[in-house]
């Protein structure tokens, strides 16, 4: 069943882009392959755990590009499902719009919610390029920067605030650093983030330990094996707001295989440690996008 809903995913991404290219007539895809990176939880371009300053897609700054995008995590207890799609124009501009369900599964039961109840949220994003250039700057140490938010609202307001938090609302805020060396085949990113998100927005925002924002880092690294294939690794620092749920910071490692410019397929393994006072929340992850 798993895979034919993949199947399935697949088909759509991929029909929705063959339906998308004749619409941008300004759609050129002249940046490299892989450049145009991969789609993150929440929407943006970049990794999976984590946004990069690169705009998504495979327009250029003469065109528009996009993306669409289904990453699936699977842990101990839970289940993670994000799905959405993001415009980058003249590689300049990114816009980003995501649906994320988290499943508790026969875990839901324990946490007195009842088994297989979901947790989900609607992910609003944008992204400016505002310096450098991460492909073209190779001469020079300036790596490509961006800044950009996140407007999320968690559909289980009294759910979470029962739960703790001060809203299911909130914006996050980050400038994200992306540096491009060619000669290595080697990706470097880092990025620093305002949020008040718990679980970055599963379990609302704000709480009783905490409801100010605070600024966390994320890393990426990922190396080109070939022109088609490139591995890497994340990680993500979060804040622990609510007393009734220690939060971890999350990992992750992965290795994304680009066939064309027209879709991707990532395959990882994410370490996402305590949620909701369940431990060792360590599992799989796959995610398939496609881009123009």
């Amino acid at each position: 069943m798993k895979k034919f809903k993949l199947s399935l995913i697949c088909g759509v991404l991929l029909s929705a882009n063959a339906l998308l290219l004749p619409q941008l007539a300004h759609s050129d895809e002249g940046k490299l392959l892989a450049t145009g990176g991969v789609s993150e939880l929440e929407g943006a371009g970049g990794g999976g755990l984590t946004p990069w300053a690169l705009i998504t897609g495979y327009g250029t700054r003469d065109a528009i590009g996009g993306s669409t995008h289904y990453t699936h995590v699977g842990t101990a207890n839970f289940t993670l499902d994000s799905v959405g799609a993001a415009v980058g124009i003249y590689d300049r501009l990114e816009l980003s719009v995501a649906q994320m369900t988290f499943n508790t599964g026969f875990t839901g039961t324990a946490l007195g919610l009842g088994a297989d109840f979901s947790f989900r949220q609607d992910i609003i994003g944008l992204k400016v390029k505002v310096a450098g250039d991460a492909v073209y700057d190779q001469d020079s140490f300036m790596p490509q920067i961006a800044v950009g938010l996140q407007y999320k609202r968690n559909k289980e307001d009294k759910l979470v605030r029962a739960l703790g938090a001060k809203s299911n609302s909130g914006t996050d805020v980050y400038v994200a650093a992306t540096k491009i060396l060619l000669d290595k085949s080697l990706l470097l990113n880092g990025t620093v983030r305002a949020t008040k998100a718990n679980q970055i927005g599963i379990l609302g925002f704000g709480g009783d330990l905490k409801n100010s924002y605070h600024a966390e880092f994320e890393a990426s690294a990922a190396y080109l094996l070939d022109k088609h294939t490139a591995v890497g690794m994340e990680y993500r620092t979060k804040p622990d707001n609510l007393s009734f749920a220690h939060e971890s910071n999350w990992a992750d490692f992965f290795v994304a295989y680009f066939p064309s410019k027209q879709i991707s397929f990532t395959a990882g393994y994410a370490m996402l440690g305590s949620i909701a006072t369940v431990q060792n929340q360590n599992g799989p992850y796959v995610s398939v996008q496609a881009s123009f």
